[in-house]
């Protein structure tokens, strides 16, 4: 990680990958939780630290391999949840109501879509 909160394994586009192929197949609250954290990490007020704990929560969601695979039925992404939902407990007071908002805009973007 460098000075920038930035992780070698975490990056924006494989981020935007990983949630546009599984949102539906992760479901709506793991998809909102990675988005909330997500935008957190882009607001320039988030503290280092907080871009620090987001980051390794959002790379724990995009490695390919995990705890339990995200190909298991029904528990695939009960992992990425418990991460992501970890994550956000610990940067509870970075969240914004604006982050919040925008999250919750594109998860029902896509969700009412489909």
């Amino acid at each position: 990680m460098d000075n920038s909160g930035k992780n070698n394994s975490y990056s924006e586009a494989s981020f935007w990958e990983k949630l546009k192929k599984f949102a539906l197949q992760a479901g709506k609250d793991v998809t909102e939780k990675a988005l909330i954290l997500f935008y957190a990490y882009q607001q320039k007020e988030t503290p280092l630290w907080a871009k620090t704990v987001i980051v390794g929560a959002l790379s724990y969601f995009i490695l390919p391999t995990d705890a339990i695979p995200d190909i298991v039925p029904l528990t695939g992404y009960s992992d990425d949840l418990g991460a992501l939902a970890a994550a956000l407990l610990s940067v509870a007071m970075c969240i914004t109501p604006e982050v919040k908002e925008l999250a919750k805009k594109k998860t029902q973007d896509w969700f009412s879509h489909n």
